[in-house]
C-alpha cells in the first residue's frame, strides 16, 4: 500500500502544475500556445499587401485571445473552441495553408474556414474534440484528409468547387459519429456511394450539385434516420421513392428544382407526422393531390408547391377537413388549384399565422380576401398575382400591419380608387404591385418609401403626387406605364436618388424631357415612349449610365445632340416614329456596346456614315433605319457587323445593287430592303445566309443588367431553424415586356409585329418595290427554312425557279409585279406551310398548280394579270393547245 505522505506529495505536485497551467494563460485569458498558434494563423491570413481581416488580433492592449473577434473559447478552459475565417483574406487569388497551424488546438470544436481561396489543403487535423467542421466556400484542390476526425458531428463542405466526383469520400466511411453532412453546391456528377453507409445521419443535404437520373434506393432507403432532407437544385428524376414513408422522424423534406414525376402520394404525408418543412417545387408531377391529406401534420409551418409543367391538380376543399396544424410560409403557385370551383382554400380561414402567402397564377375567383391580412397580423408577403380576384381594395382603418413588406394583386380584376391610407396600413412596404388592373383616379399624395412601385396598365389619371418624386428617397423601379396620367413627370426638385428604372411610356405626359431625370443619377432603364413630348433630345442624356433609352412615339425634333453618345453602356437605344433630322449621327461610334438601334420612321437624310467603332465590337443585333430620307449605296462594311440578325433599311431612297457583302452575315435573320431604288440583280450569294441559325436570337438584357435593375430579389423573412441551413424559397421579381426586343416585318401582305421569343422562329427576306433585274437566282430556294419571300414590284425576268419547291416552311410568297415568264413549277404544291401567295401581273403561261394542300385556299387574286394562265381558280379553262 501507497505510504499517505507519498499520496499527499504527488496530490501537491499535480496541483503545482496545474497552477503553473493556469499562470501559462493568467492574464491573458487564454492559453499561450494557442494564442501562439493563432498569430501564425494571422500572418498565413495576411494577403500579400500584408492586411487581412485578422489585423486585429494581438494589435493593441488586447492579449486576451479568448476576445479577439472570430474566436470563441469555452468557458471553463478557456481553450479555443470555434474559429470562424470565412473572407478573412483581402486577395482572392489561390494560396496554401499549412494544416499544421491547427494543431495547438486540441478541443476546437468549430472550425469555419468558408470562402477563402485555399489551395492544397492536406494532412490530419488533429482535433480530436471537434463537434463542427466547416470548410465551405473554398477552392481546394484536394479534399483534406479525415482518417482522425472519427468522432466528427457535423461536416460542412459545401459550396466549393473541387468536389466534383466520388473518389474524394473515401474516408467519409470511417465517420461513424456523423449526424451532419452538407455536400451542397458543388459539382458532384454521381453520389457517393460511401453516404448510404452513414446510417447515424440526421441531416443530409447534397443540394445544388448535379447529379440527375433515379436517386439510387437501395443506398438512399438506409437513411431512416434522418430529420432533414435536403435534395435540391438537382436533376433527380423519376417517382418519389415510397421509402420515404419509413423516414417518420423527418422534419424537414426539401426537393425543389428536381425533375421528379408521377403523382405525389396521397398516403406519404399522413405518415410523417414530424414534419414541419415541405417544399416540392418546380417539379414535374402529374395527376391530383389532394390538400386535406396533410390535416394532421400538426407541426407543419412551411409548405411550398410550385407547379411548372401545369399537370398537377391540386385540391383543398374535397372532402371537407379541419387543420390542426399553423402555417408560416404557404406557397402554392402555378397549380391547377380547386381547378373546378377556382375558389380560395377554405382551410385558411383558420391560419393566424402566416408570414408569407403565394397564391399567384391560379385563376382564384371571387372578391379579394384582404381577410387574409386581418387574420394574420405578422403577415409579411403576400403574391396573389394573375388570379380573377374582383372587388375593390379595402383596408381597414384602424389596422396597421407593420411586417408587410411585399404586396402584389396585380394582373386580376380589382377595381375602384387606390385606397389613400395604404401607406399607414402598411408602413414598411417595400415592394408593391398593382399592374393590370382597372384602378381608377388619382395616385395616392403617399405610398411610403417603396422600393418597387409598379402601378401599370390601369386607368390612372392626373398629375405625379408631389411626396412619389421628392419623398420616396429608396424608390430603385418605378413602372407607370399605359395609364391616362399627365403634366410633368420629374420636377427639377425630383429626390428619387436611387431610382435605377423609370417606365412612364404610353401616358399624356408632355413638355420637354424634364431634367430631374438627371437627378437620378444612376438611372440605367428609361422608357418614355409614346406621350406628348416635344423639343429637342437633351444633351444631358448622355451624362446618365444607361443600358437602355425608349424615346419613340414623341414629338421630338432636331438633331441628336453630340453629348447624346457618351453613353458607353447603352444597349438598347429606341428613338423611332418622332421627327428628328440630319444625319444619321457619326458620334454613335461612341457606343459600341450598342445591340439594339432603331431610328425609323423620323426625317433622317444623307448616307449611312461609317461606323468603325461599332464594327469593330460587332455587337450590333438589330440596325432598323426603315421609312428615313437616307440615300446612297448600302456601304459595303455592313459585311462587318457578325452578329446581325435584324437589318431593316426599306423606305429610304438607296440606290445602286444590293452589296455582296450581305451575303456575309451569317447570323441574318430578317433583310427588308424594300422600297428604295436599288438596281441590278439579286445576289445568287444569298444562298449561304444562315437563316435556320435564328434560334441564337438572345434577350437584349443579359445578366450585367439585370443583377441591378431587372430583378427584385428578396427572401422569406421567416426563419426556420435546421441543422443544414436551408435558405427559404427566394421571391424574384421580373417584368417580362421591359424593352422586349420588337421587328416589324410585312408578310402575307400585311405588316405584322414580332416581338420576344417569337423572333427566335421568324426569318424573312423583302427585296420589293426596287428596280431589280435579272432572273431570279435559282440558289434562292437553297433557303429552306425562309418564312415569307417578297420580291414583289421589281423587273425581274426569267422562270419562276424549280428550286423553290425546296422552300419547305414558308409561309408567304410575292413574286407579283414582275415580268416573269414560262410555266409555274407544278411541285410548289408540295409547300406545305404556305398561306399567302401570289404571282399576279407577270407574263406566266401554262396551267395554274393542282388545286391541292395549301393551293386549293389560293382564289384568282394570286393568278390575275397572267394573260395566258389557265385552269382554276380562272375563268379562262385550259385546251390541248
Amino acid at each position: 500500500m501507497e505510504h499517505p505522505l507519498t499520496k499527499c506529495t504527488r496530490m501537491f505536485f499535480l496541483l503545482g502544475m496545474v497552477m503553473i497551467e493556469l499562470q501559462s494563460y493568467g492574464s491573458l485569458g487564454c492559453w499561450e500556445d494557442e494564442r501562439a498558434g493563432l498569430m501564425k494563423l494571422k500572418d498565413a491570413f495576411d494577403g500579400p499587401t500584408g492586411s487581412s481581416a485578422l489585423s486585429s488580433w494581438g494589435g493593441g492592449e488586447e492579449r486576451d485571445c479568448c476576445k479577439w473577434e472570430r474566436v470563441v473559447c469555452d468557458n471553463a478552459t478557456k481553450r479555443v473552441s470555434r474559429l470562424s475565417l470565412s473572407e478573412a483574406r483581402d486577395s482572392r487569388n489561390l494560396w496554401s495553408l499549412d494544416p499544421s497551424l491547427f494543431l495547438p488546438f486540441q478541443e476546437l470544436q468549430n472550425l469555419n474556414l468558408g470562402d477563402d481561396a485555399l489551395i492544397g489543403f492536406r494532412g490530419v487535423l488533429n482535433l480530436s474534440k471537434l463537434e463542427v467542421l466547416d470548410l465551405s466556400f473554398n477552392s481546394f484542390t484536394e479534399i483534406p484528409s479525415l482518417d482522425a476526425l472519427q468522432s466528427l458531428r457535423s461536416l460542412n463542405l459545401g459550396y466549393n468547387y473541387y468536389l466534383n466526383n466520388s473518389h474524394s469520400f473515401k474516408e467519409l466511411t470511417n465517420l461513424t459519429n456523423l449526424e451532419t453532412l452538407h455536400l451542397g453546391y458543388n459539382d458532384l456528377k454521381e453520389i457517393p456511394s460511401s453516404i448510404w453507409d452513414l446510417t447515424s445521419l440526421k441531416a443530409l443535404s447534397l443540394s445544388g450539385n448535379g447529379p440527375n437520373g433515379l436517386l439510387p434506393l437501395r443506398g438512399f432507403c438506409k437513411l431512416v434516420n434522418l430529420q432533414e432532407l435536403d435534395l435540391s437544385d438537382n436533376g433527380f428524376e423519376g417517382n418519389l421513392p415510397s421509402c420515404l414513408m419509413n423516414f417518420t422522424s423527418l422534419r424537414l423534406l426539401e426537393l425543389s428544382n428536381n425533375k421528379f414525376e408521377g403523382a405525389i402520394p396521397s398516403n406519404l404525408f399522413p405518415v410523417l407526422k414530424s414534419l414541419e418543412y415541405i417544399s416540392l417545387s418546380h417539379n414535374l408531377f402529374e395527376g391530383s393531390f389532394s390538400f386535406g391529406s396533410l390535416a394532421n401534420n400538426s407541426k407543419l409551418e412551411v409548405f411550398e408547391l410550385v407547379c411548372d409543367n401545369n399537370g398537377l391538380k391540386v385540391d383543398t376543399e374535397n372532402p371537407p377537413w379541419t387543420p390542426l396544424f399553423q402555417l408560416k410560409v404557404f406557397r402554392l403557385s402555378n397549380c391547377k388549384l380547386n381547378d373546378k370551383s377556382r375558389v380560395l382554400p377554405n382551410f385558411l380561414l383558420n391560419q393566424f399565422e402566416l408570414r408569407t402567402i403565394d397564391l399567384s397564377h391560379n385563376s382564384i375567383s371571387g372578391m379579394i380576401p384582404m381577410w387574409l391580412v386581418a387574420n394574420n397580423t405578422r403577415l409579411e408577403f403576400l403574391n396573389l398575382a394573375n388570379n380573377s380576384l374582383t372587388g375593390p381594395l379595402t383596408l381597414d382603418l384602424n389596422s396597421t400591419h407593420l411586417g408587410m413588406y411585399w404586396f402584389d394583386i396585380s394582373s386580376n380584376h380589382i377595381q375602384g380608387e387606390l385606397p389613400s391610407l395604404i401607406s399607414s396600413a402598411f408602413p414598411n412596404l417595400t415592394y408593391l404591385n398593382l399592374s393590370s388592373n382597372s384602378f381608377q383616379g388619382s395616385i395616392p399624395p403617399s405610398l411610403g418609401d417603396l422600393n418597387v412601385l409598379d402601378l401599370s396598365n390601369n386607368n390612372f389619371s392626373g398629375q405625379l403626387p408631389e411626396h412619389l418624386v421628392t419623398g420616396c428617397a429608396s424608390l430603385s423601379y418605378l413602372r407607370l406605364s399605359n395609364n391616362c396620367l399627365q403634366g410633368q413627370p420629374l420636377p427639377s426638385k425630383s429626390n428619387v436618388t436611387k431610382l435605377q428604372a423609370l417606365f412612364l411610356d404610353s401616358n399624356s405626359f408632355s413638355g420637354e424631357i424634364p431634367r430631374g431625370i438627371m437627378n437620378s443619377s444612376g438611372l440605367m432603364l428609361l422608357d418614355l415612349s409614346d406621350n406628348s413630348f416635344s423639343g429637342k433630345v437633351p444633351d444631358w442624356i448622355g451624362d446618365l449610365p444607361l443600358n437602355s433609352l425608349v424615346l419613340s412615339k414623341n414629338a421630338l425634333e432636331g438633331p441628336i445632340p453630340s453629348g447624346f453618345c457618351k453613353s458607353k453602356e447603352l444597349l438598347f437605344l429606341d428613338l423611332s416614329e418622332n421627327s428628328l433630322s440630319g444625319g444619321v449621327p457619326s458620334c454613335l461610334n461612341n457606343l459600341s456596346s450598342l445591340s439594339f438601334l432603331h431610328l425609323q420612321r423620323n426625317e433622317f437624310r444623307g448616307p449611312l456614315p461609317n461606323f468603325p467603332s461599332l464594327v469593330s465590337a460587332s455587337s450590333l443585333v438589330t440596325f432598323d433605319v426603315r421609312d428615313n430620307k437616307l440615300q446612297g449605296k448600302i456601304p459595303g462594311w455592313i459585311n462587318s457587323f457578325s452578329n446581325l440578325r435584324v437589318l431593316l433599311l426599306g423606305g429610304n431612297s438607296f440606290e445602286g445593287p444590293i452589296p455582296l457583302q450581305l451575303c456575309d452575315l451569317r447570323k441574318i435573320s430578317i433583310i427588308d430592303l424594300s422600297r428604295n431604288e436599288l438596281s441590278g440583280p439579286i445576289p445568287s450569294c444569298l444562298r449561304g445566309i444562315k437563316l435556320d441559325d435564328i434560334k441564337a436570337f438572345h434577350d437584349p438584357f443579359s445578366a450585367e443588367m439585370a443583377s441591378s435593375t431587372y430583378l427584385y430579389g428578396t427572401s422569406d423573412s421567416y426563419s426556420y431553424e435546421n441543422q443544414l441551413d436551408v435558405d427559404q424559397s427566394s421571391v424574384l421579381f421580373q417584368s417580362e415586356t421591359d424593352f422586349t426586343e420588337e421587328v416589324e416585318f410585312i408578310t402575307k401582305s400585311r405588316s405584322e409585329t414580332y416581338k420576344g421569343n417569337v423572333l427566335y422562329f421568324m426569318s424573312g427576306i423583302d427585296l420589293s418595290w426596287n428596280k431589280l433585274t435579272g432572273p431570279v437566282p435559282h440558289e434562292i430556294g437553297y433557303l429552306s427554312d425562309i418564312h415569307a419571300l417578297n420580291l414583289s414590284h421589281n423587273h425581274l425576268t426569267g422562270p419562276i425557279p424549280e428550286s423553290f419547291s425546296n422552300l419547305r416552311q414558308i409561309e408567304s410568297l410575292d413574286l407579283s409585279h414582275n415580268s416573269l415568264s414560262g410555266l409555274i413549277p407544278p411541285k410548289l404544291v408540295e409547300l406545305n406551310y404556305l398561306s399567302v401567295f401570289t404571282i399576279a401581273y407577270n407574263n406566266l403561261s401554262g396551267r395554274t398548280p393542282e388545286r391541292k394542300a395549301q393551293f386549293a385556299t389560293f382564289d384568282e387574286h394570286s393568278y390575275e394579270g397572267n394573260s395566258l394562265l389557265c385552269g382554276v381558280p380562272l375563268e379562262r379553262r385550259c385546251t390541248t393547245n
